[in-house]
């Protein structure tokens, strides 16, 4: 997200784009920091697929179903057709740690997905096994946290976006795919500076995988002691109602780059309203895929996971996996029967002038 861009016309158009609550997130730092790690992960994608020959030979040794993630590898590895070549990596990461030491855990885990690609590209190691390895675990906890600012920024987009659009009253919360609780911790701050903390009547943080769900609840027990915290292991792949969440409980269903790993979005975008009071708010904090196609940088990670590479695909809906355009997610949130949905800022705006934004927040509520 360049500064000045051929879009705006050679004029910085951060402050006629983003609402003003958003402008402090989206400082020069932050910009500088963005625009440092797509060039790492470029470069990156470039080493992978030149030592893997995925343009050559090599990509018929390639092991079924990796295929599209081949073709992201190319895509990324090219970039836009005027963008220079990157520098080697480790030039950018040191550029990146001069600039702001913060950012680095996101250039630390690219560097694992990066070391780990051939292999599992080979078909020898699963991506899971190789991304959460004693090896890199503890990068994990350093990568989600909100003292990463490029992690940290779709939490706080959202969170600000239930200031926006949150009603008044008690609050009964529900929050899937919680992770290491950062974007629980964003939403209560966001809350607390609204003077609303003491709405919150019922808080149920929700994680699949046990180890993150038992750090979340030693962090948001000692960092909110006092709030009214409940933790459960819950499938967004599995009926909500038999994981103890029943029909109509909650007035916010909350999420950070969760719901798009889905394996059937519909179904879990209908569990999730069905969980729903009539009236209640859904809130999805997500990369957001700026159009069709084009590669999103954190996707070098998590493409090396089976649930991110391989959801159920539906032309209209969802015509690719990884993240989606704000287009499918408005479309998809209609279909699930939601209404008014809309997406924080306007990701469809910003885009003709910034082409690589990718932030937001994705809202509807339950009829």
């Amino acid at each position: 997200m360049p500064i000045v861009t051929p879009g705006s016309g050679g004029r910085d158009m951060r402050a006629e784009l983003l609402p003003p609550e958003l402008l402090p997130l989206f400082d020069d730092r932050f910009v500088r920091s963005c625009d440092l790690v797509d060039e790492y992960v470029r470069a990156l994608a470039r080493a992978v697929v030149r030592d893997a020959e995925l343009t050559g030979a090599g990509r018929g040794r390639v092991a079924a179903g990796m295929e599209r993630a081949v073709d992201w590898l190319v895509r990324a590895a090219c970039g836009e057709a005027d963008a220079p070549p990157p520098r080697e990596p480790v030039e950018v990461a040191a550029e990146q740690e001069a600039h702001d030491p913060a950012a680095l855990p996101t250039f630390r885990i690219a560097a694992a997905a990066a070391a780990a690609w051939p292999a599992v590209l080979r078909g020898e190691v699963r991506g899971d096994a190789a991304l959460f390895s004693p090896e890199n675990a503890a990068l994990w906890p350093e990568y989600f946290s909100n003292d990463n600012p490029l992690y940290a920024i779709n939490n706080r987009v959202g969170a600000l976006a239930a200031q926006r659009w949150l009603p008044a009253g008690s609050l009964r919360v529900l929050e899937v795919g919680g992770g290491l609780g950062s974007a629980s911790l964003a939403l209560l701050d966001a809350l607390e500076a609204a003077g609303r903390l003491a709405d919150v009547a019922e808080y149920r943080f929700t994680e699949l995988v046990p180890p993150f769900l038992r750090r979340a609840q030693r962090t948001l027990g000692a960092r909110r002691p006092g709030l009214p915290l409940t933790y459960a292991r819950v499938d967004i792949d599995a009926p909500l109602a038999g994981q103890g969440i029943a029909p109509e409980c909650v007035d916010l269903a909350w999420a950070v780059n969760t719901v798009h790993v889905a394996k059937d979005l519909g179904a879990t975008l209908a569990e999730l309203r069905a969980a729903l009071r009539p009236g209640g708010l859904l809130l999805l904090g997500e990369c957001l895929r700026p159009f069709p196609g084009m590669p999103v940088y954190p996707e070098f990670v998590f493409l090396l996971l089976d649930p991110f590479r391989a959801p159920r695909l539906d032309p209209e809906l969802r015509p690719e996996p990884g993240f989606l355009t704000p287009e499918s997610w408005l479309a998809s949130l209609r279909a699930a029967g939601f209404a008014a949905p809309q997406v924080f800022p306007d990701v469809a705006r910003i885009r003709e002038v910034y082409p690589a934004f990718f932030v937001g927040a994705l809202g509807a509520r339950r009829p």
